[in-house]
């Protein structure tokens, strides 16, 4: 079945749609604000959203009991918490990443290893900007793009036609063409011609191309299709690592091509892929989409870590 025609945001005018235009223009506003103050405040409607959201905040402490055994309970508590809070700002930076100017968000955001993509369109590779979901990621986009050649952003869409909407057109601030995620024909036809492709597979994936993968040393079905994509499109591996910086401000991290990937083992590629995110991750903990139920479609006998939260909410 073809996948429905996407519609400008003028044509979501019904009245089911208002409470969402009303969020929309109050985002918008908030613009207005100085950077400091519009953080803070979505820091703080995360908070909220930590108290009143019982199921995913059960599922993010989940996640996090899973990856750092370590930490006391109320050590996971609090970074269950700090992760509501950045969950908070990564909608402010959703406004950010739509209206603020380019002059604003250079202001605020250091960017490193720029070199490495052209370096290797140089040579000759397509590449593939490997990336996972961290809050900062949409308004880190919108600064990358004035350092790079231009790029194409993989995306899925929403239940709602219009949040899609919402949500893909921001991100056409930043890149060239969004790629939907099952488009691999036109995956490919980017990196052949030379146009880097923005990738972010860490979410979890049992479908074809997938394999239990170690995260933070917990099995999870992972997608393992990056080496397929990397060998079809003639492309090399580079590492995209976005920051919220605790002092404020932003800092993204783009890494050297990772050795010897593509291979002819795409479980060991993820491997390498998910050892250098999760070294990411420590930086800043908080700052790692936890709210998804990463560990979720594990095949038996494994345990469904999901089937009991009623004591974590």
């Amino acid at each position: 079945m073809n996948r429905p025609e996407r519609r400008p945001l003028h044509h979501y005018r019904a009245p089911k749609y208002w409470p969402t235009w009303i969020g929309l223009g109050l985002l918008r506003l908030t613009c207005l604000l100085p950077f400091k103050w519009q953080i803070g405040l979505g820091k703080s409607i995360g908070r909220l959203a930590h108290r009143i959201a019982a199921g995913r905040r059960a599922i993010t402490r989940r996640n996090i009991e899973l990856c750092f055994p370590e930490l006391s309970i109320q050590e996971r508590n609090k970074l269950a918490r700090e992760h509501f809070e950045a969950l908070g700002a990564s909608l402010m930076e959703m406004g950010l990443a739509r209206w603020a100017t380019d002059k604003k968000l250079q202001a605020i955001t250091t960017v490193e290893g720029a070199e490495h993509i052209q370096q290797t369109l140089d040579e000759g590779y397509g590449v593939i900007l490997l990336c996972a979901h961290f809050t900062a990621l949409e308004v880190s986009g919108r600064v990358f793009r004035l350092q790079s050649p231009p790029f194409d952003a993989v995306f899925r869409r929403f239940r709602s036609d219009f949040t899609t909407e919402i949500l893909a057109s921001t991100r056409e601030k930043s890149v060239r063409h969004l790629i939907e995620k099952n488009d691999i024909k036109s995956m490919v036809r980017s990196l052949r011609n030379g146009v880097p492709v923005w990738y972010a597979p860490d979410q979890s994936y049992h479908l074809k191309q997938s394999a239990l993968i170690p995260f933070f040393g917990v099995p999870a079905m992972t997608n393992i299709a990056t080496t397929t994509l990397a060998k079809l499109g003639r492309a090399k591996v580079i590492p995209f690592l976005p920051r919220r910086l605790p002092e404020g401000g932003y800092e993204l991290r783009i890494l050297p091509p990772i050795e010897g990937l593509p291979s002819d083992d795409p479980i060991e590629d993820t491997k390498k892929y998910m050892a250098i995110i999760e070294a990411h991750i420590r930086l800043c903990p908080e700052q790692y989409y936890w709210v998804h139920r990463k560990f979720k479609n594990r095949p038996d006998p494994l345990p469904d870590v999901y089937a009991d939260l009623d004591a974590l909410k």
